[in-house]
Formats: C-alpha cells, structure tokens, sequence
C-alpha cells in the first residue's frame, strides 16, 4: 500500500511549488494523528466536551475546540505556511514570515458531538500567500475557493480517514496505528451520478425558502410525486460525517439559508468550511452550490462570510438548482444563498 508520505513525495517531484504543499499537508496529518489518539480515548482524556467559553462566532467552545486548535496552529508554524486562519478565532496569526501559503482551518466540526461518540472532523484548506498583502490580514485569506491548492478533512470515527485533494482527484487516506502513517485505501474516489438519499435538518422545515420546500416535498413524495421513486433522509448533524457518507455512496446534503435571524445569509463558513469541501467534492466528481452558483465562484467579501451549503451527486445537485433558476419570484431568497 501506498504511504500518504510517499504519495506527497510522488506529486511533489513534479514541480518545486508542490513541495511546500506536500509539506504542509505531512504538518497537518502528523497534528491529526495526535488529535484522533486524544479523541479516541474519550473520556478517559477529561471532559473534552465541557463548555469552556464562546469563541468569535458566539459557539460556545468546548474543552476539545480550543486543544484541536491550539495543536494544528502549532503544526502550521512548523511548514511553509505564512498565516493561519481558525474557526476559532477572530484574526489570523503569525506563522513563518515569508512563507508561500496560507492555512484556513476548522480546527473541529461537529464538536457539538464530542460526548456522544459520533464521528466529528477537522478541516482545511491551502491556499497561496498573495504578494503585496499582509499575510495574517483578513484580506489575504479573501481568496475564490478555485485558487485553493489543496483541500482535505480529517473524519475522526471508527477508522480515522484523511479525505485529500491536491486538485488531481480525491484520495482517502486510513490511519494505519500499527504502523503509524496515514495509507492509500481509495484511490480516486468517485461520487456517484445519482441518488436516492438526502440530508437536511428536516426540524427546520418551516423557515426554509420555497425552492427547499419544494425540493424536499419532490423527495417525501417518493414514487408516488414527480420523482417516481422512493428516497431516504439521513442527518447525522456533523458535516464531515454527513460530507464522508455522500462522498462514499452518493446523495446530497442541504444546509440552505432560511428565514431564521443568523441564518439568512447561511450558516457554514464559506473559507474555512464550504470552500474545501467542495474542491473535495468537485474533484470526486460531484457538485457544490449555494442554489444560485458553484460554491467555488464565491468571491468571499469576510473571512468569516457564511453562506448556504448543498452539495453531493452531480445531477441531484443539478435538480436542486432548477428549483430555484426556475422560480423568478425567489430571486432574493437565491441571492442570500450566495451571500449577496
């Protein structure tokens, strides 16, 4: 099997610009594997879910937030990475001066789960350090999301999967404990075309814009409406883990803005969230958008913008967007998808 060491130093050979990428990337796997031995411990670590604070979000901030946190920015510093931006905080910090990339983290989704043993991620994306921008400025990580060089996520669960694009497809990668190192376990990996499963958080129903309440109306129809076939829900409530089950068997997932005061324009973060993913998933073959365009279009006006989030099989992607191209009188809810 293929070492994720050996992979990088593969890729890397190819061109002297890769090399800080690769090296990065290590940086980030090396921090992962301390983080998923800390997690797979639970308990037996302290209270990793206690509530310690709230960070710049308004989130409150678990014990495990601000540990993950505090050890990927601390990785970051050791590679060729000139500024860190966190979920976890209001500014970007300092890494080496001079270095060619920038890092945007979610140092832990799904923390909101740290007590009940469901699977919970990190993320993150690779950008390059703009020239004649300060590198720890909010304006240097206000970057479109096709400009990331690389993009991947941690999936800390049963088995810890490092999810990985360097923009020639989308690898997995399974920590091998016995041996230490993160290896080569699906090669390309392909979303489905289409599906019969969707994700959303179904209790919201009655905020949602009409184009959701249609689409998800078409899919509880079943065969019995205008899909003619018989589709399943499934939320687990942690984007890597809801993210990891599409990218491994297909389906959509459907974090829309809704009427909700903080939720109009959205909800993930498009830089440390929405951007990675999606260079995951359109390198796997699938389709990211906000319902009125590709995610990775966005040109981010805030480091911390949050916009709407649908992503997962192509042409179930394709459907969702007809929903709203098609219905003129939704032009605004479609606009705040997109942050506009």
């Amino acid at each position: 099997m293929t070492s994720l060491t050996s992979f990088l130093s593969q890729w890397a050979r190819r061109g002297d610009d890769r090399r800080p990428v690769a090296a990065t990337i290590e940086a980030i796997a090396d921090a992962s594997r301390l983080i998923a031995e800390l997690i797979s411990d639970g308990p037996l670590n302290g209270n990793l879910a206690a509530a310690v604070e709230e960070n710049v979000q308004g989130e409150v901030q678990k014990a495990l937030d601000r540990i993950t946190n505090d050890r990927l920015i601390e990785a970051c510093r050791t590679a060729p990475v000139a500024a860190i931006a966190s979920e976890e905080l209001d500014h970007p910090v300092v890494g080496t001066p001079g270095a060619p990339l920038l890092v945007a983290i979610d140092p832990l989704d799904g923390s909101s789960n740290i007590d009940t043993n469901v699977s919970i991620g990190t993320i993150f994306s690779i950008l390059p350090a703009p020239q004649h921008t300060d590198p720890p400025s909010h304006a240097a990580f206000l970057q479109n999301g096709r400009r990331q060089l690389a993009a991947g996520y941690i999936l800390y669960g049963p088995q810890t999967n490092l999810v990985l694009t360097v923009g020639e497809g989308t690898q997995i990668f399974t920590l091998d404990r016995r041996r230490g190192d993160y290896m080569l376990s699906t090669r390309h990996v392909k979303i489905p075309e289409r599906t019969r499963e969707f994700a959303i958080n179904a209790s919201n129903s009655r905020h949602w814009d009409q184009p959701i309440k249609a689409y998800v109306a078409e899919c509880q129809a079943g065969q019995d409406g205008e899909r003619g076939e018989d589709t399943n829900m499934r939320w687990v409530g942690s984007l890597v883990a809801d993210g990891h089950r599409i990218l491994i068997r297909g389906g959509v997932y459907l974090y829309p803005s809704d009427q909700r005061i903080g939720y109009r324009q959205g909800r993930l973060r498009l830089v440390y969230e929405c951007n990675p993913l999606a260079f995951i998933v359109e390198h796997a073959g699938g389709g990211a958008t906000s319902g009125d365009m590709a995610i990775l279009d966005i040109e981010p006006a805030r480091l911390h913008q949050r916009v709407a989030f649908i992503f997962g099989s192509s042409q179930e992607v394709a459907r969702i967007e007809d929903h709203f191209h098609l219905k003129p009188d939704h032009v605004d809810a479609t606009r705040r998808c997109a942050g506009a």
